[in-house]
């Protein structure tokens, strides 16, 4: 398949172009383990919701796609399943996500680049295409990630998810467009989720390229335009 007119490209940042897997591992059950500390009996039905099972990480679940907020709220609702008011179930989880965070900083180097993202960076840059990062993490954690990889050269905006505004929100999308000054007619959405699908679908993009090194399946992303397997597969044609 070939995108004729590309001005812009907007990548997915965890599952795309860093590879968070065994970060996220780790996080989840840090989270879990302190709350089971708290919650005795709480922890295996976290590891679940969070779709972890052992060191296998479920790339279309929870931990993988949701953002902060939407992690503390079902990891709240479990604790008040036991008996916990809701308030306080709430406080319980963000305390104990606060600390995991502690032992897994700074996030950015625990996530590193997958092999060839650099290279299709560098060659977006050099035909001028404009490139930018969505997520859903936190903006902290993505301007971190720019910062630590040493992408600000390659990189013209780079925006995390809020509380009142993350995937698949169309508006993420038009925000990038606005400051890279482009439409969102002639920008292409890269990701692993069917966040960015339905998020690219919703902004009327280009188009949306699902990706699959991270783990994710082209049944998971039913609707994207095309699926690949490696960074080469999507190459520049001048």
């Amino acid at each position: 398949m070939q995108f004729q007119n590309i001005q812009a490209v907007l990548f997915d940042k965890d599952g795309t172009l860093a590879n968070a897997q065994a970060f996220l591992c780790k996080l989840g059950h840090q989270r879990a383990n302190l709350l089971e500390a708290l919650v005795p009996g709480v922890g295996p039905s976290l590891l679940q919701a969070f779709g972890l099972e052992g060191d296998r990480l479920n790339p279309a679940g929870l931990l993988a796609v949701g953002t902060r907020l939407e992690n503390e709220i079902a990891a709240a609702a479990y604790v008040a399943q036991t008996s916990w008011d809701w308030m306080e179930s709430l406080h319980l989880v963000r305390s104990a996500f606060l600390k995991a965070d502690q032992f897994m900083s700074p996030k950015a180097h625990h996530t590193p680049l997958f092999t060839g993202a650099l290279a299709t960076l560098q060659d977006l840059a050099n035909v001028g295409i404009k490139v930018g990062i969505v997520s859903s993490d936190s903006p902290s954690h993505v301007q971190q990630f720019v910062e630590y990889y040493q992408l600000e050269s390659l990189v013209q905006v780079a925006l995390g998810s809020h509380p009142d505004l993350s995937k698949p929100d169309p508006r993420l999308v038009y925000q990038a467009c606005q400051i890279l000054e482009v439409s969102p007619s002639v920008t292409l959405v890269v990701g692993d989720s069917a966040a960015d699908v339905e998020m690219a679908g919703a902004a009327a993009t280009l188009g949306c390229v699902g990706v699959g090194w991270g783990g994710v399946t082209p049944v998971m992303l039913k609707g994207c335009s095309i699926f690949i397997h490696q960074f080469s597969d999507m190459q520049v044609i001048v």
